[in-house]
């Protein structure tokens, strides 16, 4: 994390669905806060949101989640005052995160998007949770139970920015 912050320099310094990987959350971001002057945005995710449907599949999800995100709160703590704003996702989005899909659920079960989300490596074999999402998926029981997700072009799938102004 220092490293990317004195690449920056100090006008600005952003962090993008990374600082739950970090080893030391808070030293990272007392670091980025102390040679960045300027604003620092973080693009991180509400552990505490839990509204994001695939939990329902796989309850792992929610669980690291609850294990690797600071709490929103400690933001604040280690970087200053901070806002705290939702990033509404596009039902549309191919960034590849955990909840770019949300509502295109047979994404999932490609392999080679669940390669690129981390959730996926770490909790390890899910096979049970995408059979019964396909199941869910092929019988049409899927669609019923989410229906309202299926009429959204936005959705709150509790990403946040994270943003310090600095001095």
């Amino acid at each position: 994390p220092a490293t990317l912050a004195v690449f920056v320099g100090i006008f600005a310094a952003m962090a993008v669905l990374t600082v739950h990987h970090w080893s030391d959350q808070a030293l990272g971001l007392r670091e980025m806060r102390r040679v960045t002057r300027g604003r620092i945005v973080i693009l991180t995710f509400d552990a505490h949101f839990g509204g994001l449907w695939l939990a329902d599949y796989i309850p792992e999800i929610a669980e690291l989640d609850r294990r690797q995100m600071p709490d929103m709160a400690e933001y604040g703590r280690w970087l200053g005052p901070v806002r705290i704003e939702p990033v509404p996702i596009p039902h549309d989005c191919t960034a590849g995160f955990l909840a770019a899909y949300w509502r295109r659920p047979a994404a999932y079960l490609d392999e080679r998007v669940r390669s690129a989300i981390s959730s996926f490596w770490m909790i390890g074999d899910v096979s049970p949770a995408l059979e019964r999402l396909e199941r869910d998926l092929a019988s049409g029981a899927w669609h019923q139970r989410y229906q309202a997700l299926l009429e959204r072009e936005h959705c709150d799938c509790g990403y946040r920015l994270v943003i310090s102004e600095g001095e």
